[in-house]
C-alpha cells in the first residue's frame, strides 16, 4: 500500500472550487452556516459525492454523511470530515480541507478500484465554528449527545433567526435522528492553525490530543474618581488591579509548560473615560493545558492569586467559570494508525497537541478517533490569508488514505 498516491492537483482544484462559494475580495471565504452560500457549498460537495458513487444521508441536525459501500456494510464505517462553514472573514482550508481530503480519498480507491472490507463515510458537520450560531461544534456535539437536538434547534443568530428554522429553509433538516449513525473509527485531517509544525520544518503532524480548556469570566469592582484629584494611594482603580490578575493568567501559563496557554481576550472597562479612574473591569480568561490534572493546578493559581490580590487591595473580584471543554486523548490504534502511515509515505513528523477545538473531539466520544496536521503559513487561521502549500495538503491526504485503509481492511 505505500505506493498509493492521491491526486494532489484534483484535491488541489476542489478546495479552490469550494473556495469560489462565499470567495471575498481579500482572498478568503465567508460562508456561514446554514445561510444561502452554505447550502451552495453543501450542494457541491454532495454533488461531488454523488458523482463518486456515495449514497447520501442527512441527519436532523443537518450533519451529512456520504458512504462508499464496503464489502461487508453491517461493519460500522470508517470514518473522516470536518465542517465547510467558516469563520465570517476565514480561509480556504480550516474544516474544508479534511471534507476534501476524505472526498479525494474515495475517489483515489475509485480510480484504483481498491474495495474495502468496511464502508468508507466522509461526513461534513453542521455549525463546527459557531460564529453565526453557539455552541460551537453544534451537529457533532448534537450527533454525540453533548447537548439536546431541541437547543440546537432553539440557538438563534443576531437577526432571531434559529438554527431549526434554517435547516428546513436551505433544505438540510434530514429525518436521521442524530448519533443514529455507527462509526467504526473516525479520523480528522486539519491545518493546524498554529505555528509550530512550520517552525520545526516538519510535515505531518501527529495528534495524540486535544487540551482542554477553561473560560471564565472576571470582574473587578473598584470606585470610579477624578484622574486629576484623587491621589495614587488613596485610589481603588480596578483597572490596574484586572491588569495584575490578566498578568498571572500569563504567568501561569509559562509555569506549566509545553502545553500551558493563558490569555484574556477580551476586555470592558467601566465609564472608559479618559480622566476617571474605572470603576469596573469585565474581562475574559481562558486557560488550556493537556491533561485535567494541569488545568486543575491552573484553574487553582488562579483562583488563589485572586484570592491574594481581594485581600490585599480591598476590592470586589469575582470570577465565573462559564464554558469547560475536557482534554480530549485520541484512541493509540487512531494515533498509531496515523505514524504508520506516516513512516511508510516518509514524511517529517512530530507530535503537536492541538489547541483548538475539533469535531474530532465530539467523534472520539462514539469510537476511536485520530487527527492529522499539516502546516499552515505563519500559523495563521480564521483569517483571510489562510494559506497552506498544496505539496502539504497532498500529504496529509496520503497519510489519511493509509491511516483508513489500515482500519478499514484493503481486499
Amino acid at each position: 500500500m505505500t505506493e498509493l498516491r492521491i491526486n494532489g492537483g484534483r484535491l488541489w482544484d476542489s478546495l479552490m472550487e469550494l473556495a469560489q462559494i462565499g470567495a471575498t475580495a481579500k482572498g478568503g471565504v465567508k460562508r456561514l452556516a446554514l445561510t444561502d452560500l452554505d447550502k451552495q457549498g453543501r450542494d457541491l460537495v454532495v454533488r461531488w459525492g454523488r458523482e463518486a458513487g456515495m449514497s447520501i444521508t442527512i441527519d436532523q441536525i443537518g450533519n451529512v454523511f456520504m458512504r462508499r459501500d464496503g464489502v461487508d456494510n453491517s461493519l460500522p464505517p470508517v470514518m473522516t470530515g470536518s465542517h465547510i462553514d467558516t469563520q465570517p472573514t476565514g480561509g480556504k482550508f480550516d474544516g474544508n480541507y479534511g471534507v476534501l481530503a476524505g472526498l479525494e480519498v474515495v475517489r483515489t480507491l475509485n480510480d484504483l478500484n481498491i474495495k474495502t472490507q468496511a464502508p468508507i463515510e466522509v461526513a461534513f458537520w453542521t455549525n463546527e465554528e459557531g460564529s453565526r450560531f453557539v455552541p460551537v461544534m453544534m451537529g457533532s456535539g448534537v450527533f454525540c449527545g453533548a447537548f439536546s437536538l431541541e437547543t440546537a434547534y432553539a440557538a438563534k443568530d443576531t437577526e432571531g433567526k434559529t438554527v431549526g428554522e434554517e435547516l428546513e429553509r436551505i433544505g438540510y433538516k434530514g429525518p436521521q435522528v442524530p448519533g443514529d449513525h455507527p462509526i467504526g473509527a473516525y479520523f480528522e485531517t486539519h491545518i493546524e492553525q498554529g505555528p509550530v509544525l512550520e517552525d520545526a520544518d516538519k510535515v505531518i503532524g501527529v495528534v495524540p490530543a486535544v487540551m482542554g480548556l477553561r473560560w471564565y469570566d472576571c470582574t473587578v469592582n473598584g470606585m470610579e474618581a477624578h484622574a486629576g484629584p484623587t491621589p495614587m494611594g488613596l485610589r481603588r482603580d480596578a483597572l490596574q488591579v484586572a491588569t495584575s490578575i490578566m498578568q498571572e493568567v500569563v504567568a501561569i501559563a509559562h509555569r506549566y509548560p509545553p502545553y500551558g496557554r493563558g490569555t484574556v481576550g477580551m476586555v470592558q472597562v467601566f465609564p472608559n473615560s479618559r480622566n476617571v479612574i474605572p470603576g469596573e473591569v469585565k474581562f475574559s480568561i481562558d486557560l488550556r493545558n493537556v491533561n485535567d490534572e494541569l488545568l486543575d493546578t491552573m484553574d487553582a493559581d488562579m483562583r488563589a492569586f485572586i484570592e491574594r490580590t481581594q485581600a490585599t487591595t480591598g476590592l470586589g473580584i469575582t470570577i465565573e467559570q462559564v464554558s469547560y471543554f475536557a482534554p480530549t486523548p485520541f484512541h493509540p490504534d487512531c494515533v498509531g494508525a496515523v505514524r504508520n502511515a506516516t513512516e511508510k509515505l516518509g514524511y517529517s513528523v512530530m507530535d503537536v497537541v492541538s489547541g483548538a477545538g475539533h469535531d474530532a473531539i465530539y467523534a472520539a466520544r462514539l469510537a476511536p478517533a485520530g487527527m492529522i496536521f499539516v502546516p499552515c503559513k505563519d500559523g495563521i487561521s480564521h483569517n483571510e490569508i489562510e494559506d497552506a502549500k498544496s505539496e502539504h495538503l497532498e500529504a496529509g491526504c496520503n497519510v489519511l488514505l493509509l491511516a483508513m485503509l489500515e482500519r478499514a481492511v484493503v481486499l
